[in-house]
């Protein structure tokens, strides 16, 4: 049974930067793919950014060029690099560990909050 747990959030000014860490036990997260969602108040969860297995990535349009996605197979983690953060950002942020529909692990999120 896998287990994820995102750490790193927190308040930061607009422009500010964040990196978020899931860490995941309990599975080869080396074969998942991986990836990172978030809610805002209020809204449907909604994914971020994908890393494969062979590390290719995606990003939703409105992060691209200021979020990074990145994962160290060996201390099985993956991070999400956010610079130039914008108080649409806000939302809570999880992490999810994906194979197929029986092996599909998320965290319990952890809260961004973008705010002079």
């Amino acid at each position: 049974q896998g287990q994820l747990e995102e750490s790193g959030g927190g308040l930061v000014p607009p422009g500010g930067s964040l990196t978020l860490t899931c860490s995941i036990s309990g599975i080869r997260s080396n074969i998942f793919l991986l990836g990172w969602y978030r809610q805002a108040p209020g809204e449907q969860r909604e994914p971020v950014a994908h890393i494969t297995r062979d590390r290719k990535t995606n990003y939703t349009d409105s992060v691209k060029g200021r979020f990074t996605i990145s994962k160290d197979d060996y201390k099985m983690t993956v991070s999400l690099q956010m610079d130039s953060l914008k108080p649409e950002d806000t939302g809570v942020y999880y992490c999810r560990a994906y194979w197929s529909s029986l092996a599909d692990y998320w965290g319990q999120g952890t809260q961004v909050v973008v705010s002079s």
